[in-house]
């Protein structure tokens, strides 16, 4: 059997001993898989010069940080393909529909890295509340002008923050946020019940209602049907005046121009997040030089011991698909026959 592993390059992994979740080290499934007899092929590449190397693939492992974008086209090629497991959470990269209908089971690892992005939602949201950016860059340029960084400088002790999805993610970024003495509204499909909303600090609001009465909205819910640029230009002028947003969910949640539009006029007080569409970002993603901006590369859910929660679930995936079983019904996100 082949496995090919798509993961972010690593020039100097001598350097990054503790980093499993790049081609270089490949989430060190290597001996184990060559042990067993079968073959691991590790690459960074995402276009062409992928397919080759998919062609004759049984599995293919993939991960959010340098997505495989996996359509319909591209896997009426993989004519060996039988399972996609995503090293992360999150497999909008995968056109679902085209893999089960090839017999192509797409699996995750499930709750691996939801703590380490509910802390870089918390992060980010003091980042730009706290003007922190601009406040930062004023050390590497030698300069000290308190008035310029205390201008947009705020408390974000009784602001109201908006959750847009409140699954694990944002259930967690919400419990992080009440030792801040905020107000937390939120919004998802399925509403939570009284008691959980009481634990989490929350209160359900619809969206457009939510929109409004935020002074930061941060998204933390899944890429799906209906939520492409959920965040157009439509949604974004009904925010406050001044409001922030915060996205570790997905780029294309927002809409790319109308977002720095926004920022560029001074609409909104500033954006953050992690995520980009496509990714890796080009160098001349329109965000990146964006003003008010707290962007990172998307890396929240990469901290050291996120990468060793994923590697453990892509081995289990993998035993058990070595093994002629299915995945661990929770980390199954479609499957022939769904």
């Amino acid at each position: 059997m082949k496995v090919l592993a798509v993961l972010y390059p690593d020039d100097h992994p001598e350097e990054h001993p503790d980093v499993l979740a790049s081609a270089a080290r490949g989430l060190d499934l290597g001996d184990r898989l060559r042990e067993a007899g079968h073959e691991l092929v590790t690459t960074s590449e995402t276009g062409e010069a992928l397919d080759a190397e998919l062609s004759d693939a049984e599995v293919l492992v993939t991960t959010p940080f340098w997505p495989v974008y996996l359509d319909r086209a591209r896997i009426e090629k993989a004519t060996e393909l039988k399972l996609v497991i995503t090293a992360g959470v999150g497999s909008d990269h995968v056109e679902s529909d085209a893999a089960t209908g090839h017999g192509i089971t797409v699996a995750e690892v499930t709750g691996s890295n939801v703590v380490s992005v509910a802390e870089h939602n918390v992060l980010q949201i003091l980042a730009l509340v706290r003007n922190f950016v601009p406040a930062h860059e004023q050390v590497g340029q030698g300069r000290w002008d308190v008035a310029e960084a205390a201008q947009e400088a705020h408390d974000l002790e009784g602001k109201t923050v908006g959750i847009v999805g409140l699954g694990a993610i944002g259930a967690r970024t919400a419990l992080r946020l009440k030792g801040f003495d905020v107000r937390m509204r939120y919004y998802a499909r399925h509403r939570r019940s009284p008691a959980e909303e009481e634990i989490l600090g929350v209160r359900y609001a619809r969206l457009d209602d939510l929109v409004r009465e935020s002074d930061v909205v941060c998204a933390a819910l899944p890429l799906q049907q209906g939520s492409q640029a959920l965040f157009d230009a439509d949604r974004i002028a009904q925010m406050k005046p001044g409001a922030w947003l915060v996205n570790t969910a997905r780029g294309a949640l927002v809409d790319t121009d109308a977002l720095r539009e926004a920022v560029a006029t001074g609409r909104l007080g500033g954006y953050a997040g992690d995520v980009w569409y496509p990714q890796p970002a080009p160098e001349d993603h329109p965000w990146r030089t964006m003003p008010r901006n707290a962007m990172t590369i998307h890396y929240s859910g990469m901290t050291i011991e996120a990468q060793r929660r994923i590697a453990a679930g892509v081995r289990e995936i993998l035993d058990a698909h070595l093994a002629g079983d299915p995945p661990p019904e929770d980390y199954v996100v479609a499957a022939p026959g769904d």
